[in-house]
């Protein structure tokens, strides 16, 4: 049985077939999904998966490319909506140079203040990072008693020791299975077998034999195996590694 540990079950790709798809997915063997909010409105639709599904769960947040929207008032939205009993963790938040779509020093200080939110409500955090490692270290230097996971890591086995070393946790997508993944599979290769999770990012970052396709939790078989294939394991025993590691970080007991 496999966890679908981040997710985009609301995004408009999935409007013709979600609930048939969600049911699909469950009964072929994923047997749990965070749905991860990029915005206050993504936030509410993932909650409400989570209240529809029961093999659904939620993480409250908003992304950096939509961080230009927020007001204060939103972290208090942000709160509000955390009580939710399925809502996991805080996320996803972070930092975005690459496409800047929100001006880097509001990037910053709201990325920031979800950093404190989590703190204050006590839940992990999903971090996405990219072109940003820097800054977003130095926050999370700031917030050494928060758990966190760097989803869709792709980045150095320097860097992936930075993270571990402060007890985090790091997500890998269909990425894996490409041709050019060479830094993130030494780091599956290398990290400690109890900080690994498995996403799918879905509906992107298909992998193979499906990229070009759009991607869903049925694709998530595919990064299993090729952790097992890079670890050395069975997939049924990296499908059990992955689950048991999701359910701890996100503190799911069912």
């Amino acid at each position: 049985m496999f966890f679908d540990t981040h997710a985009h079950y609301d995004d408009r790709r999935f409007n013709e077939d979600r609930h048939e798809l969600l049911m699909s997915i469950h009964d072929a063997g994923v047997s749990l999904i965070l749905n991860s909010a990029s915005s206050l409105r993504s936030a509410k639709f993932s909650l409400d998966l989570a209240d529809k599904y029961p093999f659904v769960y939620a993480s409250v947040g908003v992304h950096p490319h939509d961080a230009k929207s927020m007001t204060d008032a939103t972290i208090s939205e942000l709160e509000q909506l955390l009580s939710h009993p399925k809502a996991m963790a805080v996320g996803e938040i972070g930092l975005d140079f690459h496409h800047n779509f929100s001006p880097p020093d509001v990037q910053k200080k709201r990325f920031r203040q979800q950093m404190e939110l989590a703190r204050h409500v006590g839940k992990p955090v999903i971090i996405h990072e990219r072109e940003s490692l820097t800054d977003t270290l130095a926050t999370i230097r700031d917030f050494r008693d928060l758990s966190g996971v760097f989803h869709c890591f792709s980045g150095s086995w320097e860097t992936a020791k930075i993270i571990l070393d402060m007890g985090w946790y790091l997500s890998f997508t269909g990425v894996i299975t490409f041709r050019n993944a060479r830094h993130a599979i030494e780091v599956v290769s290398k990290m400690p077998a109890d900080r690994i999770l498995i996403e799918t990012d879905c509906p992107y970052l298909t992998p193979e034999p499906k990229r070009g396709q759009r991607n869903s939790s049925l694709c998530l078989p595919y990064i299993a195996e090729k952790v097992a294939q890079v670890r050395g394991i069975s997939v049924e025993d990296a499908a059990a590694l992955t689950m048991e590691n999701g359910k701890r970080f996100f503190g799911i007991d069912s």
